[in-house]
C-alpha cells in the first residue's frame, strides 16, 4: 500500500469542492478547466509536463458515433465545448509507444452536488470515486515508483489524460476518443474507474433508443378524442423490459426515462420513452438494436389489436404504427474486447498485482472502448472501489482512504514491472 500525503488530501477535497459537472447533466458553467489545472500543478514536481489542454473542434463531432445530445449542443451553443477541456500530462521524454504507459481519468461528474469532507478514514463528495479520488491516488503512485528507485523509469514515459465528457451520456467523444486518434496511448493503457482493483480487459459499449409517440392531445372530458401517449408508451415500456434484456447476450438493458406530462385534466399525445442498452461487441449491438426495434413494433401491433375496441383508446389504437417511432440518440459505438495479450496480463498482475475480473461476471461501459483496435496496444480497467457500493452517481458518494492508497500501490507495482521489463523470449524484442 502506498501512503497518500495530507497535500494528496488537500488536492482530493479542492477538487471535490469545484464542480465539474458537464452541461449535459447540469446548469451553469463548470470549473472543469480550473480542476484540471490543479491537477496538472500538482503533477508538475514529479516531473509530469502539460503536454496539451485544449478542448475538441467542433469539426470533430459531425460522424455518427456522436451522440445526437452531443451534436445538438455543439450545434446550439458555441462555449459548449469551451468549457470542457481535456489535459494530457507526460513524464518522461518522447519514446515509442512501445515505451509508453497511458493512464486514463475524468474529472468531469454527473450531477448532483453531495456533501464534501475527510473523517480521517473516508472522503465524501461528486466524484469521490468516480474518478477524482482516483485521479488523485494516480499521482500518488507514480510519486511513489519514483520515490522508490529515481532512475527506474528513465526509460519509461507516462502519460496521463484528464478528460471531459466521460459522464453525461457523452460517451468520451469530444474527451478520449479525440485524445486517442491523436496518438496520446501506449503499450499499456489503464482507464481508472471502480472495479474493486481488479484488471478488467474489456468495456462494453452503449446505445440510446427513444420510444416517441407524436400525436394529438385531448381534454380530460374528452380522452377518446385524442392519442393516449402514456398508455401507449407504458406498454410499450413494459413488453421491452420483460422481453428485450434476454437478447442482450453480455450487456445490460435499462428501460429509463417514460415522460408525456405533468398535469392531471388533459390526455397526451405525445411521449418519449428512453431505453439504454450496453452491448460487448459491435455484432451483438447490431443484433440488440435490430431486435428492439421489432419488439417496439410487434408491441404498436398488440396494442393495436387490444385496444382497437376500447372506449377510449380505439384512436391510439388505430393510429398507432402511424404515429410510434424509434430515434436513436447513440448508436454505433465501439466496444472495446477482451484481447490475448499475455506478456501485458502477466506484468500487471504478478507480483502481487491486482487479480483478473472474473470471466463470467458482466463488464460496464467506460471510455476504454475508444482503445478498441489500437495496434500493439493492451488496454484494461482497474481501479479503486465498487460502482454499487460507493455510490457513484448517486446520493453518499465515497471513498474510503485504504481503497486509495491500495490503488496507489498498484500503480506504482505496475510502473516498476513495465520500467524492468525484459526482452521477450520470443524473437528478441520488446514487448
Amino acid at each position: 500500500m502506498t501512503t497518500l500525503t495530507h497535500a494528496d488530501h488537500d488536492l482530493l477535497l479542492h477538487l471535490l469542492e469545484l464542480p465539474t459537472v458537464g452541461p449535459l447533466e447540469g446548469e451553469g458553467e463548470p470549473r472543469l478547466r480550473e480542476a484540471q489545472r490543479a491537477y496538472a500543478d500538482a503533477a508538475r514536481p514529479l516531473g509530469f509536463e502539460v503536454v496539451h489542454h485544449a478542448a475538441a473542434e467542433a469539426a470533430e463531432l459531425t460522424d455518427d458515433q456522436v451522440p445526437l445530445a452531443v451534436r445538438r449542443a455543439v450545434a446550439d451553443d458555441p462555449a459548449f465545448l469551451a468549457v470542457q477541456p481535456s489535459l494530457v500530462l507526460a513524464l518522461g521524454p518522447e519514446l515509442p509507444q512501445a515505451d509508453t504507459v497511458m493512464f486514463n481519468v475524468h474529472l468531469d461528474t454527473v450531477a448532483g452536488l453531495e456533501p464534501v469532507g475527510f473523517d480521517g478514514e473516508r472522503f465524501t463528495g461528486r466524484g469521490a470515486i468516480d474518478a477524482k479520488g482516483p485521479a488523485v491516488a494516480l499521482l500518488a503512485g507514480v510519486r511513489a515508483a519514483l520515490d522508490a528507485a529515481p532512475d527506474r523509469l528513465a526509460g519509461t514515459r507516462v502519460l496521463i489524460q484528464a478528460v471531459a465528457g466521460e459522464e453525461g451520456g457523452a460517451m468520451g467523444v469530444f474527451g478520449t476518443r479525440p485524445l486517442m486518434r491523436r496518438g496520446w496511448y501506449g503499450r499499456l493503457n489503464l482507464f481508472c474507474e471502480p472495479t474493486g482493483m481488479r484488471l478488467l480487459s474489456r468495456s462494453t459499449a452503449a446505445m440510446t433508443a427513444c420510444v416517441r409517440v407524436d400525436g394529438d392531445d385531448a381534454i380530460d372530458d374528452r380522452p377518446a378524442a385524442g392519442h393516449n401517449a402514456t398508455v401507449l408508451l407504458g406498454h410499450l415500456a413494459q413488453r421491452l423490459a420483460a422481453r428485450l434484456p434476454e437478447h442482450a447476450d453480455g450487456g445490460q438493458v435499462c428501460v429509463a426515462g417514460l415522460h408525456t406530462g405533468h398535469l392531471h385534466n388533459r390526455v397526451y399525445g405525445t411521449g418519449r420513452l428512453l431505453l439504454n442498452c450496453s452491448y460487448p461487441d459491435s455484432a451483438t449491438g447490431q443484433a440488440l438494436a435490430d431486435r428492439l426495434e421489432r419488439e417496439v413494433a410487434d408491441g404498436v401491433r398488440e396494442f393495436t389489436e387490444t385496444y382497437g375496441d376500447h372506449r377510449d383508446l380505439a384512436r391510439t389504437a388505430a393510429d398507432a404504427a402511424v404515429i410510434t417511432r424509434v430515434e436513436w440518440h447513440k448508436r454505433g459505438l465501439p466496444a472495446l474486447p477482451s484481447l490475448d495479450d499475455p506478456w501485458a496480463v502477466d506484468l500487471l498482475t504478478r507480483d502481487g498485482g491486482p487479480p483478473r475480473w472474473p470471466a463470467d461476471e458482466p463488464a460496464f461501459t467506460c471510455d476504454a472502448m475508444w482503445a478498441a483496435g489500437l495496434p500493439g496496444a493492451y488496454t484494461a480497467v482497474l481501479g479503486p472501489g465498487d460502482l454499487d457500493r460507493n455510490h457513484a452517481h448517486a446520493a453518499g458518494e465515497y471513498a474510503d482512504l485504504a481503497d486509495l492508497e491500495a490503488f496507489a500501490g498498484a500503480v506504482s507495482g505496475i510502473l516498476a514491472r513495465f520500467a524492468a521489463r525484459r526482452h521477450a523470449t520470443t524473437g528478441g524484442k520488446r514487448q
